[in-house]
């Protein structure tokens, strides 16, 4: 081809791509490419409305955030030996491999632990702090949460394994997960991960956000709760679709997803979103089936009163709850009913794998522990105790409105209402004759309704441990934990 054919096809070519204006074109391509891809992980911030979570990610390493690959690195064929706070190994393989390929059934009822995989037993108490995917995706907060549970009382963590808008924040290497598209590369090495967490005893759960969920939603409209007006898709106030709290559908994805969090080495599954929407249009709410009112269980009982300040507070320690719709009974689609199939199902499909199986626990909103109404969102203590290993009401004294109980600013009074809170609850799991230790409370270290001190958090310890009982979770947005950095570490 000759010189100057060349320079002529150059020319063509130059003047496909716009003329003097190519570096325009590239250099508005490269910022587009900027804006869509990079700056959505740089300052990717996801908030809950359940717990006020922010997922935060580490901008200084976005290894977790970009990386599409989901191989583990190779390490010793043996089983390393545990140190420190929970170091009884339950059941353990002998190679770590990658995620991906790996040989798993997520239809099978046996779960099959995964080469390399290890599991912890529960400890007694429990004492656990929040992780987003991306803090834990990532090395400097990750490193230093860690160091803080090696160093203190706390010897569990829990992970966003799938967060409130359905994404998961690995390759589970099961299609039937994966190929929802619902997978945002958050960690990249979630069985390392696991093993660098039991390497030092520490217990780790896999948070699962389950109804509230805009991906899968959106990959399959027919499982989305829908607007009643034209039948689209409904979103609530933040914008954020849910899918219906009854599809047999949506439980099985959940619990593959719970089937093969426990197979990478997870020791306990997390449910989080196990509820109806709660704001945004509900006149124009749609649901499959019609839901009928769900009627009071009982109405709250005083057994006595005890003091539970200084100031000689009398609250109620006690109430019953009885006389309990049959769950059984579909022909009565309650939220609270519909609810307690959803659970009455995950544990029935777990439990097929013996004791070999993750453990479950179930957030909880924090008014479910005094309520025996359902607050409107299907959530009944007695309809979902018998089929959880744990209940986590999250009883954040900020998430309580002014007057409850009397108190004018229930934010500032952190002991009372976790004590006035768990008593009730403990109260009424003896009732019903389950075990009160299975109540975990999530305990609030983030400003709202107040700054919240080290002596606001230990007063909530206090406050978890006069009322029976001896486990507790931590909850910061920010993965920061400052104030409960410094009672954990004076203790």
């Amino acid at each position: 081809m000759s010189n100057k054919q060349k320079n002529s096809n150059l020319k063509y070519l130059k003047h496909l791509l716009g003329g003097k204006n190519v570096p325009y074109i590239l250099g508005g391509a490269l910022l587009l490419i900027i804006i869509l891809f990079v700056l959505p992980n740089l300052f990717s911030v996801t908030f809950d409305a359940s717990h006020m979570k922010a997922n935060v990610l580490n901008v200084g390493n976005t290894a977790g955030a970009n990386s599409i690959s989901a191989t583990s690195s190779s390490v010793d064929s043996t089983s390393s030996t545990l140190s420190g706070k929970n170091n009884q190994v339950l059941s353990a393989s002998s190679t770590v491999g990658t995620v991906s390929g790996i040989d798993f059934d997520p239809n099978s009822p046996i779960i099959k632990t995964q080469a390399g995989a290890t599991h912890l037993k529960t400890p007694t108490p429990l004492k656990a702090v929040y992780m987003s995917s991306w803090v834990a995706g990532s090395n400097d907060i990750k490193n230093r949460i860690k160091k803080l549970i090696e160093d203190t009382e706390l010897n569990a963590v829990v992970i966003d394994f799938k967060d409130s808008t359905g994404m998961l924040s690995a390759e589970t290497g099961v299609p039937a997960i994966d190929n929802e598209g619902c997978v945002e590369h958050r960690i990249k090495d979630v069985k390392g991960l696991i093993k660098e967490f039991h390497d030092q005893g520490i217990y780790v759960i896999a948070r699962v956000a389950v109804f509230q969920d805009s991906c899968l939603s959106k990959k399959h409209p027919e499982y989305a709760v829908k607007r009643k007006s034209d039948g689209l898709i409904w979103k609530d106030r933040k914008g954020i679709s849910w899918v219906y709290a009854g599809s047999k559908d949506v439980w099985d994805y959940n619990v593959k997803i719970a089937r093969v969090a426990y197979s990478i080495g997870f020791d306990e599954v997390n449910l989080d979103y196990i509820r109806f929407p709660s704001d945004g249009n509900m006149k124009d709410i749609s649901y499959p089936v019609n839901i009928v009112a769900d009627p009071i269980v009982q109405k709250p009982k005083v057994v006595k009163g005890t003091s539970t300040t200084a100031s000689s507070t009398k609250v109620a320690e006690a109430e019953t709850a009885s006389n309990v719709s049959d769950v059984s009974d579909t022909t009565i689609n309650t939220r609270a009913n519909i609810l307690s199939r959803f659970f009455a199902y995950m544990d029935k499909e777990l439990r097929k794998s013996g004791d070999d199986r993750p453990k479950i626990s179930a957030d909880v909103f924090g008014m479910v522990a005094t309520n025996t109404d359902d607050l409107g969102i299907g959530q009944v203590l007695e309809k979902i105790l018998p089929y959880v290993d744990y209940m986590a009401p999250m009883v954040y004294p900020s998430h309580f409105a002014a007057g409850w109980n009397g108190y004018t600013k229930p934010a500032t009074r952190p002991y009372d209402v976790i004590h006035v809170s768990m008593s009730k609850a403990v109260a009424r799991a003896k009732a019903m004759g389950q075990d009160p230790k299975k109540l975990r409370p999530w305990l609030q270290d983030f400003n709202l309704g107040a700054t919240y001190t080290p002596e606001m958090v230990k007063a909530q310890m206090q406050g978890v441990s006069d009322s029976g009982l001896d486990s507790w979770m931590i909850w910061d947005p920010a993965n920061k934990y400052s104030s409960a950095r410094q009672i954990l570490l004076k203790n």
